[in-house]
This record gives structure tokens, C-alpha cells and sequence, in this order.
């Protein structure tokens, strides 16, 4: 992959489980193309993933780069009309898949399928636009595993492509990481840092993450499941299934959000190859501008490079999603930049001075601190150096009541402080006077 995809993809910045409903697997041996029909309560409504909830698609244009390189098609007349297919054409369809992940056709998938066509039909083609940043990063991370590069179409049903995406239980990014299995798999989370949401490092991650589950289970069915709720909760469901590894078989005993969760990924390879067929236009995408990597090793606030590299805040940020807040740590260790080249080269002149710019009012965090009793208490020892240790000479003809005079005490003190027992003093003789 060419270093233009990987920018492209950084312009655009494990499910908690439910108890699970009951359902039937009935293989139809009467057709001769593979299909797995499964018996659904009339009335069960489906359990969505949050990648295909309204808010999330509509996060995704939300985004700076969705803004700024999505644009719709004018010359793809748009069509509200979902055309009706029978079984056999969606089963034709998905048989024609060049996927090594198996593709089935039921009844739930063809409800997944409805709503992709339907009510997210305008999504899928923001989806489909978003796909041109993403897909090639995807694939070089998923082929780095020998994954099959049909599971590019997880973080549709994951995030639906927005980068920004936070699930109800705090799974983050493109990929959808929980905090645990991201730092268990090298992505670093800090209050600074959050690398779930750098979609180079999250999609390596997720490439090594199903990598694993694979060696545990060997089936990528099993392993898209997994990924939804953890091998631990497919292991429980193998087990109370009598030991058997097939998904379909498994099904009732999954969690609730786990039973929609593969008919979903199979809705997704389907709507995203076959959309034309469904009248749903993708958006036009335009490739951003031209962007190079360079490392900071001491802290840098963005505000000082949206002055001196002269970029806007909304761009910096969208390019280097993995940043939770305005400073970038390179103090602590060498944090990676991405920035566009006119940038980068307004960065390398600049120099140290960049550091340097408002550097007093932007890093307000203290190094150290004084507690206010020892400040008092240096106060005091400081006084009692510079007044009470003041010497003097004794001249002819001074005595202790003129001296104690002169210097604003008594004849009492000055014998105390200079361990007089009488008042006879000397010329020439060194006295403490306070």
C-alpha cells in the first residue's frame, strides 16, 4: 500500500453481551446451494450492532474529512425504490462472493440485508465512499495475518466507518476496541494517548486479535462471533451445544447481540458489493492533500503548530486522531506527527522555535512546587540572616547604655548576645548589636 492510502485513511478519523434468545437451526437439504433457514419468533425485533444505528452513520458526516473529500454523486440519479428479490437471487448473490468466510442466506440475514437497503441506504452510500480511504489500509493489515480480506467489512457493522465512534461501553475507533484486548495488542491508552483510534495501529491490531481467535476456534464464522463477545462466551456455547463448532448450531445459545452480529457482517458484504442493485448511489470521494510523518520528541501543544505550520486545528486533529487532547507527549517518548507537506516543511524551518512559542501560556503544568510553610519558613531564615547578625567595632569611649541606644535595644540584650557578664567592654572589641 502506497504511503498516499495510508494518509488518506488518517484524514478520516468487545460488545458487552446480552442473554440470548431462542431459535432453531434447520439445514434445507432440498436445495443444492447452501443455505441455513432459521426458525424466528413472529415479532422479534433485531438486535442492532451500533455500526448500524442511525447516529453512528450520521457521526461519520459529521467528520472534518467526510466534510471535506465526500461529495454526492449528481450524475447517479438516487432511488428510494428497494427493489423486491427472491431468495434464491440473494442466495445466487452471496454464493458469488469471492469470500473464504462462508456466506449463508436465512431469514435473519435477509432482514439485515432490508434494513442496509432500507432505512440505511443513505448511509451505505457514505459507507461506500468512506470504504475508498479505508479499504486498502484494511487490506494490507488483514493480509499481513493471512486474514481474509472479506472481514474489511467488520468495522461497517463496528463503526460504520467513523473513526470517532465511542460504543455505550466504551469500545473506541474504526475497529471498536475495549480498552483490555487494545493494550493487550499494543495499542497504547493514556489520558493523552489513544491509539484505538489510530486506524493504521487499530486495524494491525484487529488483523493479529482475529489472527488468534482463529488458532483457538479455526472456523472465521466462529471467529467473527468471538470478536463480538469473546471466545469465552462461544466456548460456552459449544459446550452447552454438546461440543458441536458451527455457528448455526451454536446460534441459541449466543448471546442475543452475538445471534445478529454474523448475519450482519454477511448483510454488509452483500450490500457493499451489490448496492447498485438496490439503487443506492456511492458518494464521490477526492484524495486529500499530500502528507508526511515526522516525530516529536518534546511536548508540542497543536496550537503552536496551527500558528507556525499555519493548518487548521479541525485537519490536525483529524489527522492524528490517536491525540485525546491538544498536547502531543513527546517528553515521555518520540510520538508520531502526521501533518501535510507544506506543514512539514514549515515545521523543519521553524526548528526549535516552534517549542518555544508560547510555550509559558500554553504548558501550564508545573514542575515543581513550593508548600507555603516552607516558604514561610525560608522567609523567616532569611530575615534572620540579613538583621540578626549585624557586628560591630567598639570605638574609644563607647560604653553598653550608648551602644544600646545607637542601635535601638538594650543593655540587657547586648549582653546576652554577646555573653557579657558585666558591662566592661573595649576598644577595638567586635559586638553583636542584634
Amino acid at each position: 500500500m502506497t504511503h498516499t492510502w495510508r494518509i488518506m485513511l488518517l484524514g478520516l478519523s468487545v460488545w458487552c453481551c446480552t442473554t440470548g434468545m431462542q431459535a432453531q437451526a434447520v439445514v434445507d437439504d432440498e436445495n443444492d446451494d447452501e443455505e441455513v433457514e432459521q426458525a424466528t419468533e413472529s415479532g422479534d425485533e433485531l438486535v442492532l450492532p451500533e455500526g448500524m444505528t442511525d447516529s453512528e452513520t450520521d457521526s461519520l458526516l459529521n467528520e472534518w474529512a467526510s466534510r471535506n473529500y465526500l461529495t454526492f454523486d449528481e450524475s447517479c440519479e438516487p432511488s428510494k425504490e428497494n427493489p423486491e428479490y427472491t431468495k434464491e437471487e440473494y442466495i445466487t448473490r452471496l454464493s458469488h462472493l469471492p469470500n473464504v468466510v462462508e456466506m449463508p442466506y436465512n431469514d435473519v440475514v435477509r432482514q439485515y440485508i432490508d434494513r442496509y437497503a432500507g432505512r440505511l441506504r443513505n448511509s451505505v452510500s457514505l459507507m461506500l465512499g468512506a470504504s475508498n480511504f479505508y479499504n486498502p489500509i484494511f487490506e494490507e493489515a488483514l493480509e499481513s495475518y493471512q486474514i481474509p480480506l472479506e472481514l474489511k467489512y467488520l468495522p461497517i457493522i463496528e463503526s460504520a466507518l467513523n473513526p470517532g465512534a465511542t460504543s455505550r461501553v466504551g469500545a473506541a475507533g474504526l475497529w471498536q476496541f475495549m480498552i483490555t484486548t487494545g493494550k493487550q495488542y499494543g495499542l497504547e491508552v493514556t489520558s493523552l494517548i489513544d491509539e484505538r483510534r489510530d486506524p493504521i495501529k487499530a486495524s494491525y491490531a484487529a488483523a493479529h486479535y482475529l489472527k488468534d481467535l482463529y488458532d483457538i476456534f479455526g472456523d472465521w464464522t466462529l471467529v467473527i462471533a468471538s470478536y463480538n463477545c469473546g471466545p469465552g462466551n462461544i466456548n460456552k456455547a459449544i459446550k452447552r451445544a454438546g461440543g458441536e463448532k458451527d455457528y448455526w448450531t451454536i446460534y441459541k445459545y449466543l448471546p442475543k447481540e452475538t445471534q445478529g452480529y454474523v448475519p450482519a457482517f454477511i448483510a454488509a458484504n452483500y450490500i457493499m458489493n451489490y448496492y447498485c442493485d438496490h439503487n443506492i448511489c456511492p458518494v464521490n470521494t477526492r484524495l486529500p492533500v499530500a502528507t508526511d510523518t515526522i516525530m516529536v520528541n518534546k511536548d508540542l501543544h497543536m496550537d503552536q503548530l496551527v500558528n507556525i505550520c499555519h493548518i487548521e486545528k479541525e485537519e490536525l486533529k483529524a489527522l492524528n486522531p490517536q491525540y485525546r487532547t491538544d498536547l502531543i507527549p513527546g517528553a515521555s517518548h518520540a510520538c508520531t506527527l502526521k501533518l501535510p507537506t507544506t506543514a512539514v516543511n514549515a515545521f523543519l524551518e521553524a526548528g526549535d522555535s516552534i517549542y518555544n512559542y508560547r510555550s509559558n501560556e500554553l504548558f501550564k503544568n508545573r514542575k515543581e512546587v513550593s508548600l507555603a510553610s516552607e516558604t514561610t519558613a525560608k522567609s523567616t531564615s532569611s530575615k534572620s540572616k540579613s538583621s540578626g547578625g549585624k557586628t560591630i567595632t567598639v570605638k574609644s569611649g563607647d560604653n553598653l547604655g550608648a551602644l544600646a541606644q545607637r542601635y535601638h535595644t538594650t543593655v540587657s540584650k547586648l549582653q546576652r548576645l554577646n555573653g557579657l557578664r558585666g558591662t566592661n567592654i573595649r576598644a577595638g572589641q567586635k559586638l553583636k548589636v542584634n
